[in-house]
């Protein structure tokens, strides 16, 4: 199997400076020697079987067990290496054979009905509080921020996301604003207490999220104007003037796609927007990563604009704006990242050391996908009319300018109150 694997790693490795010392002690060296070393070492040949039959399963997890061990670098460098080159040839016919299999039982595997859903929810969000303090901003924003430049602090590229959207849903006062997962709250309270929203409702699967949804919408004073609510967005009624939704859409599954765009035209008014930001494909539609699959987001899926829009025009729904975010999550992962790196310590204090080396895996390997395969962010403005928004896109900038005067108008006395 050394030999094996070692043709594998000769093929994919071209560039850059890699070393692998198997399990019976060999050492090989792959790519052309460019750029800084990374060196592995797998401890054990069932490790070495794993890895060239499932690499998408079994790096992660070899990782996590300790069975591949980083010697020079870390895995986010390793990750950077095997993932940034360019491909020289199509996948061999196995890959593309497993890969047609997989595309073919996703309907099966995110059958993410009622119950099901609220399990996926609780094995990733109900995790202690603690350990999402450790690596997000003070927002608490777990979805891709959107930076003015690649060197943008967190916070700022966080609240610039949050004033993003808001423009893009073109809030007038008093609108009624459904927030469709709606996490930690920091969006609901965001359009309330900036943006001008009436009565806003977010709604989540998780309970941790919800008591400190709620706590926070008491502590800034607009728990009568926003309210937190554990429930299923396919149980929802009344009308609302805004829809939004954000980080949510993945975990739907794609044979809910439809029912999901239903809800939102028939619970959009007649001159509503909706505004849905989700991690998407940019080069057609894939099957969910195993690995994430398995231990991080159970049931979750990414859409492909070409998956998305047949439906949402069976729908009756009106595409307004399409948006892509070319980038933007790579540098919020990375950010976040090297966050949970430097408490990593704390964090092994609320779990344990395989569970901070999952962590570490999901963060570092969700980066490089976003740097280098087809992986985005789409922003789709939708509306039931086609007069719904401005002409031009104008109103957007307009907008964001307008709520960053309201910003500092609001942390102006604060400020001074500091001083």
């Amino acid at each position: 199997m050394e030999k094996v694997l070692a043709r594998i790693f000769a093929r994919l490795i071209r560039r850059g400076d890699l070393v692998v010392t198997f399990a019976s002690g060999r050492t090989a060296r792959f790519g052309d020697g460019s750029g800084r070393r990374v060196a592995i070492r797998l401890t054990d040949r069932a490790a070495q079987w794993g890895l060239a039959l499932a690499p998408d399963l079994k790096l992660g997890e070899l990782y996590m067990d300790g069975r591949l061990l980083m010697e020079q670098g870390d895995i986010a460098e390793f990750l950077d290496l095997a993932l940034g080159q360019t491909p020289s040839a199509p996948d061999p016919w196995p890959i593309r054979a497993l890969e047609w299999f997989r595309l073919r039982w996703r309907r099966v595997a995110q059958a993410n009905g009622l119950v099901r859903s609220r399990r996926n929810v609780a094995h990733h969000y109900d995790l202690d509080a603690r350990l999402y303090s450790l690596f997000l901003d003070p927002d608490r924003q777990y979805s891709c921020a959107y930076y003015d430049s690649p060197d943008a602090p967190l916070d700022d590229a966080q609240l610039a996301k949050r004033r993003h959207i808001a423009a893009k849903l073109a809030i007038r006062p008093g609108d009624r604003v459904l927030d469709i997962g709606c996490g930690w709250g920091g969006l609901g309270l965001y359009l309330a207490g900036v943006a001008g929203a009436g009565n806003t409702l977010g709604i989540t699967l998780s309970t941790e999220q919800l008591a400190i949804a709620r706590r926070r919408a008491a502590e800034s004073g607009l728990q009568n104007q926003v309210d937190f609510q554990l429930k299923d967005y396919r149980k929802l009624d009344g009308a609302f003037d805004r829809i939004v939704s954000v980080g949510m859409f993945e975990h739907v599954g794609i044979g809910n796609y439809r029912t999901f765009f239903e809800t939102c035209r028939d619970r959009l008014t007649e001159d509503g927007v909706m505004l849905l930001h989700t991690i998407g494909l940019s080069d057609g539609p894939h099957s969910t990563n195993p690995f994430i699959d398995k231990y991080i987001f159970p049931g979750g899926a990414l859409p492909s604009l070409s998956e998305l829009l047949p439906i949402i025009e069976k729908t009756g729904l009106v595409l307004t704006d399409v948006e892509v975010l070319r980038l933007h999550y790579a540098f919020t992962l990375r950010d976040w990242r090297a966050s949970f790196m430097a408490r990593r310590d704390e964090a092994v204090a609320l779990y344990d050391e395989r569970f901070c080396r999952m962590w570490e895996y999901y963060l570092a390997a969700c980066e490089a996908a976003f740097r280098y395969r087809g992986v985005v962010v789409f922003q789709l403005q939708l509306a039931r009319r086609q007069d719904a928004v401005p002409l031009t896109r104008d109103y957007i900038h307009e907008a964001e300018a307008a709520l960053k005067r309201a910003e500092q108008a609001m942390t102006a006395p604060a400020a001074l109150a500091a001083e």
